[in-house]
């Protein structure tokens, strides 16, 4: 595959998850990364779990596919010295260092922006670049417990859970990346690069945005649905006589051929449930009916009659379920990593008809020091 940015230069002081999460994406859309390491252990992530390829955890090889290790010590004036060599010849450098510790280095943006003009500079942080904590380093579930997006997960009366997954980590890995490819854009006129900032916090506010945004504008307290959505009725799960389904009726047109797949067509003309606003207001005797009805059959038979009339519903599969289903096998999501005979999940996107895949394996620490980019066309 020709990969679109396999001309870019991209160098990366990332820990964890946020930072290398966009140097994994750089790399699986065919760019350079090089990734700098403390040669005391490297990357924190290559320890978040049992050893699994080269005494690496899973999670370092999930994050960090596709990249050169260079192990230096930045408290050292040989260390910041082979940076900088690195960084005259990069496009963009990203980093998610603690706050105050870029300042120490003299990696600071004004600093290597006015030292290298061409730089495209990419920050992440916890907090955010401005206001009282952005010095407070943050991670993933301080972020989401902070922002309130713990509280809004889960049913009424839950106590507050934060996501399985590291929503604002790489969530803050994906802007940045949008980022950088805008200022990457406007430097091909320009010449000049620019800064990119990003973080956990401003991340999760915007995934809270559904919410907050009525909280902020209609004065809206959020409701807590578990499965369902506070604006469409009926929306959310519902036993059956066996398993869970869910049913998303989304629209008027949806909940007819509900109610015509179920046998009740009197629901289509009832002024209770003609509309979703209605079926909002009359929600509850809605559900006295709907409820018993779908605990008479098993969730197969169910599926089986709403997928035929055009009804949007889905089982609540396991992780193992998914990932065994003939649709998720057919998006060829799962990828092969280059000489280590292991899979993992690849980018969600097609590229002319194409997943970019992981172009090589995780490194291990310092396994490419003295390593220098590639040439790069100097259009760009």
């Amino acid at each position: 595959m020709n990969l679109p940015l396999q001309d870019i230069r991209v160098l990366e002081l990332g820990q964890v998850i946020a930072a290398p999460f966009a140097g994994a994406i750089f790399s699986d859309l065919g760019a350079q990364v090089v990734k700098v390491e403390r040669v005391d252990g490297g990357d924190d992530a290559r320890r978040m779990g049992p050893a699994f390829v080269r005494s690496d955890a899973m999670i370092f090889h999930v994050f960090n596919r596709g990249k050169q290790s260079v192990a230096l010590d930045l408290k050292s004036e040989a260390g910041i010295q082979a940076l900088k060599e690195l960084l005259a010849q990069t496009d963009i450098f990203v980093h998610n260092l603690r706050p105050g510790v870029v300042q120490q280095l003299g990696l600071d943006a004004a600093t290597l922006t006015q030292a290298f003009p061409r730089l495209i500079y990419a920050e992440i942080s916890g907090y955010g670049a401005s206001g009282p904590l952005a010095l407070k380093p943050g991670y993933e579930p301080l972020l989401q417990a902070f922002s309130g997006m713990s509280s809004l997960n889960g049913a009424e009366g839950d106590a507050p859970v934060r996501s399985a997954t590291s929503l604002c980590d790489q969530g803050s890995g994906m802007w940045v990346v949008i980022g950088c490819l805008s200022l990457l854009h406007r430097r091909q006129a320009t010449g000049q690069g620019g800064v990119v900032q990003s973080s956990l916090l401003e991340t999760a506010m915007v995934w809270n945005a559904q919410k907050s945004d009525a909280l902020l504008n209609e004065g809206r307290l959020p409701e807590k649905h578990r499965s369902g959505h506070p604006g469409f009725v009926p929306y959310e799960a519902f036993d059956t006589a066996d398993l869970p389904l869910l049913i998303c009726c989304g629209n008027d047109r949806l909940f007819v051929k509900l109610a015509t797949a179920l046998g009740r067509t009197a629901w289509s003309t009832d002024p209770r449930f003609v509309t979703n606003r209605a079926r909002l207001a009359h929600k509850a005797e809605l559900m006295h009916e709907l409820i018993p009805l779908l605990q008479q059959q098993s969730h197969s038979h169910w599926l089986a009659l709403l997928d035929a009339a055009g009804v949007p519903c889905s089982p609540i599969h396991s992780l193992q379920e998914a990932l065994e289903h003939e649709q998720v096998q057919a998006l060829e999501l799962m990828r092969e990593v280059p000489h280590d005979g292991f899979r993992l999940t690849a980018m969600p996107l097609l590229i002319d008809g194409q997943r970019p895949a992981p172009t090589g394996p995780a490194p291990s620490l310092g396994e490419h020091n003295g390593y220098s980019f590639a040439p790069t066309p100097p259009h760009l």
